[in-house]
């Protein structure tokens, strides 16, 4: 949605900063999605879940090709957000359990490349599309893909037990420890920090930088090769040295590149680095935050497993919403950097408070075997 947002708030006649709201509109769906699916899913097995969520995300993309007006793709950015965070929470546990515990953050991370592998094609793709055809090409073909997917998790993921029923209050247990409060925290300051200006890379691009907009869908290849050489780097990474201190590393990296950004991004070569570095972090913090969680939820496998996503998402939205405030008051776009920066330097205070006191029992076990 980042990279088509001038071209989206032209055809529906709203401001840059209103078209944004369809960041914010996803992000909440899959805010209200994950607990949802711990309410009327948690006994399924593994596989009947993930083709259910595919099947609400493809006749969401459906309609948002079809969207008439502003409001009714706000609603329908809403829907195609609810099975988001539940479909990368289930999908983590299925690969963590066909790592059988070896590299399991690796294994997480191979699975999140899916979408770091989609950014880096996808994002370049709508692009120019909106380009020379309009916006809701890109969204059909999503729903046509959405099929696709469906055809391959039917015929590749193997049939899975459904996890243990421990009822709807036994999911929330895990709760009750801070770890999992740390790393949610961490998950949603980061990533929200980051989005604060992500969400408006294209007009600080072409507006603030100086990059002209024929050059924009060479720029999204960069923010997505970002995305898929930090999915990678990170998984590695967290097998290496741990989890916590992979996540930790990260988000001080996230910090110095948007401190930079809010006061070097007039340069167009260094404004482009710092996309590059932003993205690399942005997806490379992902299987570490993923893989912990899962780690310290015994119990609540299922609402844990969303529970990065849900943070990831509602940091965004989040992270939308206070990025395009300065712009609201009228400053430039490198004043969106600002708020992540407070953002992030929060976060990197929730990273090294759990690497204090959790680290060294976040040890890489199958699934079945969590932390206590």
């Amino acid at each position: 949605m980042m990279g088509i947002l001038p071209f989206i708030a032209d055809d529906f006649s709203v401001s840059i900063s209103e078209a944004g709201h369809l960041i914010s509109s996803y992000a909440l769906g899959v805010c209200v999605g994950a607990p949802l699916m711990v309410a009327f899913m948690r006994t399924w097995r593994l596989k009947k879940i993930v083709v259910l969520l595919m099947c609400v995300y493809t006749i969401a993309s459906v309609a948002m090709s079809l969207s008439p007006e502003y409001y009714t793709m706000l609603a329908m950015r809403f829907v195609a957000g609810l099975p988001h965070g539940a479909y990368f929470g289930v999908a983590s546990i299925i690969a963590d359990r066909l790592s059988n515990g070896k590299k399991s953050a690796t294994a997480v991370a191979i699975m999140c490349s899916g979408m770091s592998v989609a950014n880096l094609v996808g994002i370049p793709f709508g692009t120019y599309i909106c380009q020379v055809a309009s916006w809701r090409y890109i969204f059909g073909f999503s729903a046509m893909w959405g099929l696709a997917t469906l055809l391959s998790i039917w015929r590749f993921i193997p049939s899975m037990e459904a996890l243990p029923d421990v009822g709807a209050r036994g999911q929330f247990r895990f709760l009750k420890s801070l770890a999992p409060w740390l790393l949610i925290a961490a998950t949603l300051l980061g990533n929200g920090g980051i989005f604060c200006y992500f969400s408006y890379y294209a007009p600080l691009l072409t507006n603030h930088s100086g990059i002209s907009v024929t050059l924009l869908p060479l720029m999204s290849v960069i923010a997505g090769a970002g995305m898929v050489i930090g999915n990678m780097t990170g998984g590695m990474l967290s097998d290496k040295i741990g989890a916590g201190h992979t996540g930790r590393l990260l988000q001080i990296i996230m910090f110095g590149s948007l401190l930079s950004i809010f006061l070097s991004s007039q340069i167009a070569w260094l404004s482009v680095l710092l996309m590059f570095i932003t993205t690399f972090c942005l997806f490379g913090v992902g299987s570490p935050q993923q893989l912990l969680l899962l780690r310290f939820s015994r119990g609540g496998d299922l609402l844990a497993g969303c529970m990065v996503q849900l943070a990831f998402n509602f940091g965004n939205a989040v992270g939308a919403y206070l990025g395009g405030i300065p712009l609201t008051a009228g400053y430039s776009y490198n004043y969106t950097a600002l708020p992540g920066v407070v953002m992030v330097s929060i976060g990197i205070i929730c990273y090294v408070v759990f690497c204090h006191r959790y680290e060294k029992r976040a040890q890489y076990r199958c699934n079945r075997d969590y932390v206590k």
